[in-house]
């Protein structure tokens, strides 16, 4: 059956899509339970910073990619999960990929963080 939703309809329906995604990602995730705790801490820490708005939105925007690219990890994990319990050479490599980009995101989370904020000479 195909999805005929136009307009406004449509962005209803793909926005409670999204928030089914997020409560699924929560029940079923503790690495973005615990992630999204940091990052709320982290845009806590840097609304209250005495910085310039480009500043604030480099802060805020590092943490908010990893809880997105914890998502899109998640969502690998949950298809390769679904395709077979089989160990795979391809299914590994996914998984580890999807790791391997929160990984990477948290790194440059943190170096913003720091270049931004700690004093160089």
């Amino acid at each position: 059956m195909a999805n005929n939703a136009t307009g406004l309809t449509r962005i209803i329906k793909a926005a409670g899509y999204s928030w089914k995604g997020l409560r699924a990602a929560w029940r079923h995730e503790a690495a973005f339970r615990q992630e999204t705790v940091a990052v709320t801490i982290a845009i806590f820490i840097a609304a209250l910073l005495d910085v310039d708005a480009v500043t604030r939105v480099l802060l805020i925007g590092t943490v908010v990619m990893v809880i997105i690219v914890e998502i899109l990890n998640s969502a690998i994990e949950a298809v390769v999960d679904r395709i077979g319990s089989e160990i795979h050479p391809l299914a590994g490599r996914a998984k580890d990929m999807g790791s391997a980009a929160v990984l990477l995101s948290i790194l440059l989370a943190v170096f913003v963080w720091i270049m931004l904020l700690v004093p160089h000479s």
